[in-house]
Order: C-alpha cells, then structure tokens, then sequence
C-alpha cells in the first residue's frame, strides 16, 4: 500500500509538466486560438475537469509554459553573465551561444512564433511574453552594451536600438526554423547564421581605438 501510494503521489506531481507538454503540442499544431481545454486535456490522457485543477485558461497555460520552458534560461545567463567579469564584446558572444542553444530546441522556438502569430487576438499574452522574456533580453543585452561603451570597448551607440538589432537576428532563426527549414532542401545551420552575425556585428560596433 504505502508503494502504491507513493506512485501516485509522483504520478499527481508529474501531472502540471505533462498537461504543459501537452498543451503546447496542441497550440503548435491547432494554433492557440483554435486550441480548446479539451483538446489539450485529451491529448494528455485526462479529463477536462482535471486541467482546470491546475490550470484555469489558456492564457495560464501558456504562462506557465513561458515560466517553465523559457525563463529558467533567461535567468541562468543574467547571472553567469553579471558574474562573469569578461569583455562586453565575449559576453555578447556567449548571450548569442545560449540563445542559440535555447532556439534549437523545437519547445523553445515553438514560443516566439505562437506569439507573433497569435499577438493581435491575445495582446495579454503579448505583454506577457514581451515582459518577462523579450523585456529583460533586451535590458540584458543593454547593460552588457552601455558597459562596453563606457569602458571604451564599444563604439557609443543607442543601447536600446542597438540591443534590438542583436537580438533581431536570433528571432528570425527561430521562427525560420519552425516554418520554413523543415520543407528546404537544405536548411543553412543556425550555427553558421550565429556566426556571420557575431562577426559582422562585434565587428561594426567595436570602437576604433578601443582594447582588442
């Protein structure tokens, strides 16, 4: 007895990241408007009175997806790169290496692209993914930037443009890679994307001067 009541208490602890799982296969494959409670309920094997036992809408649903699949990492580079101590122009290397690492993953890159598609019915969830994921890239990369500006590293640029353009590239290999590599013949690397980039932009923004 005690055995089999501790396999349903692992099963029941289980149960919020299979319904996420759960929920973001159905919003990939019906889209987030389309996607019903039900639908997600059942392709997680369970009842639709049971998701709303943890999750009371879709909009909670995906936040929770955003929390669990996303923010951890976002989370994981503010502090190793806030400890770090390294040139700005190395940090901006790594912070584009993790977010590469982040955007190969399908569940990660599925998340930019549901929200681009679906930010004009649901601007809430927009917000959403604008402040605590999109929000605190940018002021990452910023501090990082206006760091590099002030130690001489970097050319003075606008951070915020600036930030925005070095992200820019990484949002649109994630949403290439859900969209259109699966029907090329053959699909350009998202490494060797990363790595044009990296060098065209350390490139253009290191001041003429300034430290190597």
């Amino acid at each position: 007895m005690p055995k089999a009541s501790t396999t349903r208490s692992r099963r029941k602890a289980d149960r919020p990241a299979e319904l996420l799982d759960a929920a973001l296969d159905t919003f990939v494959e019906r889209g987030f408007a389309a996607a019903r409670m039900g639908d997600i309920a059942e392709r997680a094997g369970v009842s639709k009175g049971t998701i709303y036992l943890y999750y009371t809408s879709k909009e909670a649903i995906f936040e929770a997806l955003v929390r669990r699949n996303i923010i951890p990492r976002l989370e994981a580079a503010e502090a190793a790169l806030r400890a770090s101590g390294l040139p700005a122009a190395v940090q901006l290397r790594r912070l584009l290496e993790l977010m590469a690492e982040a955007t190969a993953d399908p569940r990660i890159a599925a998340v930019p692209k549901l929200v681009l598609s679906e930010a004009g019915n649901f601007p809430e969830m927009a917000r959403f993914y604008r402040n605590e994921v999109v929000g605190r890239g940018l002021a990452l990369v910023q501090g990082i930037l206006r760091r590099g500006m002030d130690g001489g590293e970097l050319r003075a640029l606008d951070p915020e443009l600036t930030a925005r353009l070095f992200v820019a590239p990484m949002i649109l290999s994630a949403l290439w890679q859900t969209s259109f590599a699966p029907i090329e013949e053959a699909p350009v690397p998202p490494a060797s994307l990363i790595a044009l980039h990296l060098d065209l932009f350390l490139g253009a923004i290191a001041a003429p001067d300034g430290p190597t």
